[in-house]
Formats: structure tokens, C-alpha cells, sequence
């Protein structure tokens, strides 16, 4: 509740002006786990008036606050919670803005690099440790001290990350899994110092005998390095490839603006400057040749083209532009030379308000707890009560120190998350692994969830259920006209057009006739087609009105082979030559061969195909027709970017879960903000980066495939957890009772681990 829904009636009466909201987003650092972003939220939300979404996967705080509360005072707040924080930063100048990303990406490298560094200091370390531990037959004279000089750096420098957050966690009355982890690790090695010093473990010649036996004993001559060492590498490895997702977490943000053009031609004084983009005002005129990149949204002042906005809008067919038309930035120019003049800059430009969509979607995405974490919310605390309590109880009940020690460290021991903490990471990898060998690639632990509840499945048409380009299907002819002399002038003429519809004509022409002719006095008319002199013959390929001025009478079998055409979805082009109408070519966007048989295989996984896009009614159902979509309610056609965002949200309140599959910019928001976005590999960064999985092979029976795979891996992890779960609660009755045997506690964690690994291995299998 905002401050301003909170004032009294008696202020709103006397006709005060209820408390301004006011937003602001945070870069927050320091959070470990998912309990740590709900920690901060709690913490904001105890000031008046204030409401925090944190998400812990971009490291960022959407705030909103009241005229009372000031930003800096939600840096305090979070500040004082152990955390960091820090103001967005101010608009910079393009120099500045560039080293600004450059350091701002820093602390995200730097903390995956370092984690990085201790991971593979700790295996070095670490593995010698292991294996001298479990390998009796190889424990030399002095073992354990050479164990101890190869454990230590583990321990300390390796596991800081965990000490570190258990630190700042038990400042704060919390606890995670990194305090059980640290306390665990900590535990385990500071009994082996006991053990080594003051103990009889550091005498010559003692040995560990692998046994598996369940008797009481004081624990001076066991120690616990291999412990200490194994869980800190098994979970650092965990900790550095979620610091590498995090690391990504802005990617589909920077692959957004990277589409835009880097520099532009503008006219000033009679004269094409090139300046960076960045420069451009509004009011500026710039010039756009032939494959460029529109630096900016504007208005087409001189020339006439056709531009490709395929990637923003979704439409297949490229839109012919002519003066006083409107164009978008970062679309491209397939025709002639135009000049635009700039209305929109920076900021306000449609590319910076999807950059945007992209963001909102990503930060309003609820924060995905992760399932040992919340093991670790109920069992860690069990866990530390439980050991002081059998501390207490031995010393209560008359027990010796060593032996009270040794059962309490016994219950931190062999309730250490070891397999806890692989249960995740090892089905992701294998998962993941198997995935990728299918084409499939996961992006991390928190998309499965979203994979089981997922019943909706919403489908862009262009480039994803269609091939995104354009080719000639049918050519239909007037009685008495040859098909492959239509083909053949109608091709010369378009082979000297750019124009994608042209281009798709004159290469099915040069397949099917070979060797076109050259065209002479070769014309363009606005937006309308094209017109030349070939072998003599007169020819004009284009749309109806085109024809039309030159007075081409399409005969009856043309006129109903043009209306089939575009009922079908397809793009009728009528030629003729020496006056009259000859051919209908109809251009279509081909729709894959593999479509029909993936909506069939989501239906089979109860999953209800949605089409979407922004092409025609028209072509849009009859695609949905082609692909098994039948029901009218499914198909959803002419719609904007931000119309994207709107439908999916619109299912979502009507009680759906939704997944959305596409390839396209203009689909980059959608995949952010769907349940679960599902990015064809074939498709632009932005879309590959904004989505969940990514389908490499832009096959559409792959993201079925990949929803199978998905749910088969999140079963794996909730298999593991429960089993790796249920070793360290059978045996902490028997730690606390001080009956478990510290080699008995060494295999029953191994025992687990194996376990959790072997069970995640059987993701290889699928297929």
C-alpha cells in the first residue's frame, strides 16, 4: 500500500494532494541466494509507503517510495541489511557511456572470475585430499599432515564466499544454506585440527581404516579434511556457474542496442556528414542507401524504398516507404536511397522503448526460490539447535568433552548439504549436456520450474512456424502463355530490383529457366513494382494498380487464381507484356516442414498452441490452418510489440501459464515476460538472449522436445533433493546419539553424492 492510498480522509477533504509516488531502480550486490532478495524486500517494506521487487538473478530493486522517503535512505536501509547499493548512475556522454558499460560490467566479471580462480584452485587441492582419504592403501607416512597443508587453503581462502555470506547472514539473525555450509566446512576442519594437535590423529603411521561399523568414540584420532575440502569444491563449482548466468543477465538489453545503426550520413549544408548516431537531433536530415541500417524513427522526406521491419514489427512482407511515410529505427533499407528526417532520438525511439519492454519483463518476473533453499530455510536451523542440543545432552547427562564434541560435530558433519548442493548442478549439467546434443539449450536451474506448470504455448508465426523468407509457390498463367516464358521476363525484370518479393521471383527463375536476359529502360514505380523492356517485349511485374495504369485486364482464371492466392495468406504479383496481363506469381512465406507435426506433439503434452503475430488476418489463419491451429480464439494476427507483452499478460491473468516461442526482436519482450520464453537459435540475439531455452536448430518440434527435457530434468533435481535429503535425516539420530562411526559418516555422504550424480546421469538417456 502506497503512501498516498494511506492518507487520512480528513487531508484529502481539506483538498491536499495526496503523497507522489515516485520509481527508482537499485543495483544491488552482495546477495548470495534467493532469501537474500526477500530479505531485502522485507526490509524496504518496513519504511512508509514503500513496495520493493528485488530480483536476485539481475541484481536489481524496482522501488517505488513516497515524497517522505528519499533514495538516499533506501541505500541506507539496504546498506544496513548487509548488503550493497547504489543509485543509477546520470546520463553520461557517448565517451562515457561506453567506459561506464565497460566498468559497469566489471563487478560481474570480476566476481565470476574470482570464483573462477578458487574453483580451480580448490580441485587442485582438493583431489589429492579425497583420494588419500578413501584410499587407505595409498595413506603414506604423514598423510595427514600433508592432507592438512593441502586442505587449509581450501578451507580458508577456497570457502571464503561461504564464511563470508554466513557472516553477514548471523549479523542478521538468518540463516541459508551457505551457514550450514560454512558451518559444516568449518566444523569438520577445526575437529581435524583438535584431532591433529591435541588428539592422537597426528601421530605416524595413523591411517583411516574405510569401515563401516556404528560404535562410540571420542573422535581424537579421526579426521574430517577430505569433508571440509570436498564440499567447499562440490558447491564452489555450483556458486561460479551461477555467477556466470548472472553475469548474462543484461545481454538481451545489450543485443537490443547493438541492433541500432552506429553512425549516419546527415545533410548539413548541402553536405552527407557521418557522425556517430548518438549526435543526431531531432529535426536532422540523413541520408539511408541501399542495405543500411535506418539510424533513427523518422520521416521519409525524399525517395521512395521498400524497408524491412520484419525484426521489430513480425511482418514478413517488407513495407514500401515513399515521402511522408514514417520509418522506424534499426529496420533496414532493401530498396533505393531515401531521406529521413529525425522525430525521435535516443531515448523516445521505438528500439529504446522496446530495450525497456525487454527490462520490465525481465525485473517483473517473480523471483524463483530455489528448491535447497528452501530446504535450507526449515533445515539448517533444525540442523544448528539440534547439534548445540546433543552438545548440551552429553554434557548434561555426565558424557565426556571429546565424546560430546565429536557427536555434535558428528551431526554438523553428516548434515552438510553436500548432495544437497549437487543435486541441482549435476541433472543441470547432464540436462543441460543432453540438451545441447538435441539442440537445446537451458539456461539455468530457475526455467523448470516454470516448465511443469507451463499449459499454454504461444507461437510467432514469421521465422518460427514460417522459414522467414520469401519464395515463389504457384504460377498460374492466361490460356495460351507459356509458364516458363511468364518466368522467364517476369524474372529478368525483377532481377534488377533488391526488393525481397523480387528477389524471391527472380531466383526461382534463374532455378527453373536458367540464364535470364538482360532488361532494358528498367523503372521503378512507387511502391507499386517494376517495368523494363526484355527481348523486346514490354513487361510490368507488380501489384494490381500497377497494371491497372498500364492498362492489363486480368482475364477471369487470373482474377480467381489472385483472390485464392490471397485467401491462402500468399502475395499475388500480376505480369504482363505487350499489353496485356499474362501470369499471377505468388510469393508466400514458406511455412516449415516440421510445424504442423510440433503443434501436434504440444498438444499430446496438454499444451494449448496460441499463433501470433504481426502479419494479416489473412495469411496469419491460413498458416494457423496449415499448422493444426483451428480454433478461432488461437489466432491473433496484426499485432505491435507491446500488443505481444499484452497477450501474454492477458493469458496469464486469465489464470494460464505461458510459454512463448519466437525468433525476432520484436518478440524479445514477450519471451522475457512469458512463464517460460522459448528462443528459435536462427533468430536475432535479442531473442535468443531474452529467452529461457534456446531451440540452436530453429526447429519447432524442438521446443516440445525441449519442454520434455525440461520437466524429465526438474523431476531429477526433486529426486535428488528428496533422497540427498533423506540420507542426512536418517543419519543425524544417529550422530546425535554419537553411534556414527566418522568413516560410516564419510561413506553415507559419498553414498549420497554418488547417488545424486548417478541418478542425474540417467539424463543422458533421453531422447
Amino acid at each position: 500500500m502506497t503512501a498516498a492510498s494511506r492518507a487520512p480522509e480528513g487531508a484529502a477533504a481539506a483538498g491536499e494532494a495526496p503523497a507522489a509516488e515516485h520509481r527508482i531502480e537499485l543495483a544491488i550486490g552482495g546477495m548470495t541466494c534467493a532469501s537474500c532478495a526477500n530479505r531485502i524486500e522485507r526490509k524496504l517494506g518496513k519504511l512508509d509507503g514503500v513496495t520493493a521487487s528485488v530480483n536476485y538473478a539481475t541484481e536489481k530493486a524496482r522501488v517505488s517510495y513516497p515524497d517522505g522517503v528519499s533514495p538516499e535512505r533506501l541505500v541506507e536501509t539496504i546498506e544496513a541489511a548487509g548488503y550493497q547499493a547504489a543509485l543509477p548512475a546520470p546520463p553520461q556522454t557517448e565517451a562515457a557511456e561506453s567506459d561506464g558499460g565497460r566498468s559497469a560490467a566489471e563487478p560481474a566479471d570480476r566476481e565470476a572470475d574470482t570464483l573462477r580462480q578458487r574453483l580451480l584452485g580448490a580441485i587442485v587441492l582438493s583431489l589429492p585430499v579425497i583420494v588419500l582419504a578413501m584410499a587407505p592403501p595409498l595413506q603414506f607416512p604423514n598423510w595427514q599432515w600433508a592432507s592438512l597443508v593441502l586442505a587449509s587453503p581450501v578451507v580458508v581462502w577456497a570457502a571464503w564466499p561461504f564464511h563470508r555470506a554466513a557472516l553477514v547472514n548471523l549479523r542478521h539473525g538468518a540463516a541459508t544454506m551457505d551457514t550450514l555450509v560454512s558451518m559444516g566446512v568449518s566444523a569438520a576442519f577445526a575437529w581435524s585440527l583438535y584431532a591433529l594437535f591435541f588428539g592422537s590423529a597426528g601421530m605416524p603411521g595413523m591411517t583411516h581404516a574405510f569401515e563401516f561399523t556404528i560404535e562410540r568414540g571420542d573422535g581424537s584420532a579421526n579426521i574430517y579434511l577430505e569433508v571440509a575440502a570436498g564440499v567447499t569444491t562440490f558447491l564452489l563449482a555450483g556458486r561460479y556457474f551461477e555467477a556466470r548466468a548472472k553475469r548474462r543477465a543484461g545481454a538481451a538489453l545489450r543485443a537490443l542496442l547493438d541492433l541500432g545503426a552506429k553512425d549516419v550520413g546527415v545533410l548539413r549544408g548541402g553536405r552527407e556528414e557521418r557522425i556517430p548516431v548518438d549526435h543526431l537531433g531531432v529535426g536532422d536530415r540523413f541520408v539511408v542507401r541501399p542495405g543500411e541500417k535506418i539510424a533513427t524513427d523518422g520521416v521519409v522526406v525524399d525517395g521512395v524504398s521498400a524497408v524491412d521491419a520484419s525484426m521489430l514489427t513480425g511482418e514478413s512482407v517488407p513495407v514500401e516507404v515513399a515521402e511522408g511515410d514514417t520509418v522506424v529505427g534499426a529496420t533496414v533499407n532493401k530498396g533505393g536511397r531515401i531521406v529521413v528526417e529525425a522525430t525521435r532520438v535516443g531515448g523516445d525511439t521505438r528500439l529504446a522503448q522496446m530495450a525497456r519492454l525487454v527490462e520490465d519483463a525481465q525485473a517483473g518476473k517473480a523471483a524463483v526460490q530455489r528448491l535447497a533453499d528452501r530446504i535450507s530455510g526449515v533445515f539448517v536451523p533444525i540442523v544448528v539447535v539440534l547439534a548445540v542440543g546433543t552438545l548440551v545432552g552429553w554434557l548434561v547427562a555426565g558424557g565426556a568433552v571429546e565424546a560430546a564434541f565429536t557427536a555434535a560435530v558428528a551431526v554438523l558433519i553428516i548434515a552438510c548439504p553436500c548432495a544437497l548442493g549437487l543435486a541441482t548442478p549435476t541433472a543441470l549439467l547432464v540436462g543441460t549436456g543432453r540438451g545441447a546434443q538435441l539442440g537445446i539449450l537451458i539456461k539455468g536451474p530457475e526455467v523448470l520450474e516454470s516448465t511443469r506448470r507451463v499449459d499454454t504455448v504461444v507461437l510467432d508465426k514469421t521465422g518460427t512456424v514460417t522459414t522467414g523468407t520469401m519464395s515463389l509457390g504457384a504460377v498460374h498463367v492466361a490460356e495460351g502463355t507459356d509458364r516458363a516464358e511468364a518466368l522467364r521476363l517476369a524474372g529478368a525484370v525483377e532481377n534488377a530490383s533488391q526488393h525481397p518479393i523480387a528477389r524471391a521471383i527472380a531466383d526461382a527463375a534463374t532455378r527453373d529457366v536458367g540464364d535470364l536476359p538482360e532488361v532494358g529502360e528498367f523503372a521503378t514505380a512507387d511502391g507499386l513494382g517494376v517495368h523494363g523492356v526484355v527481348d523486346g517485349h514490354a513487361v510490368v511485374v507488380g501489384r494490381e494498380a500497377l497494371a491497372r495504369e498500364w492498362s492489363l485486364t486480368l482475364p477471369d482464371e487470373l482474377v480467381a487464381a489472385k483472390e485464392a492466392a490471397e485467401r491462402d495468406g500468399g502475395t499475388a504479383v500480376i505480369a504482363g507484356w505487350d499489353g496485356e496481363a499474362r501470369a499471377v506469381l505468388v510469393v508466400t512465406d514458406e511455412i516449415k516442414e516440421t510445424s504442423a507435426e510440433a503443434v501436434r506433439r504440444m498438444r499430446s503434452l496438454g499444451l494449448r498452441p496460441v499463433l501470433l503475430t504481426g502479419d494479416n488476418e489473412a495469411v496469419a489463419r491460413a498458416v494457423a490452418t496449415r499448422v493444426g491451429i483451428d480454433e478461432p480464439g488461437d489466432v491473433i494476427a496484426e499485432v505491435l510489440p507491446e500488443d505481444k507483452v499484452a497477450v501474454v499478460q492477458r493469458l496469464q491473468s486469465e489464470g494460464r501459464v505461458v510459454a512463448m516461442v519466437g525468433d525476432g526482436v520484436n518478440d524479445a519482450a514477450a519471451l522475457a515476460g512469458a512463464d517460460l520464453g522459448l528462443a528459435m537459435g536462427t533468430g536475432t540475439d535479442v531473442a535468443i538472449e531474452a529467452g529461457d531455452l534456446t531451440l540452436v536448430r530453429g526447429d519447432l518440434t524442438a521446443a516440445a522436445d525441449a519442454i520434455r527435457l525440461s520437466r524429465r530434468t526438474l523431476r531429477t533435481i526433486q529426486g535428488n533433493l528428496f533422497w540427498a535429503f533423506g540420507y542426512n535425516v536418517a543419519a543425524l539420530p544417529l550422530a546425535a546419539a554419537g553411534l556414527l562411526n566418522p568413516m560410516l559418516a564419510g561413506a553415507a555422504m559419498a553414498l549420497s553424492s554418488v547417488f545424486v550424480v548417478t541418478n542425474s546421469l540417467r539424463l543422458r538417456r533421453f531422447t
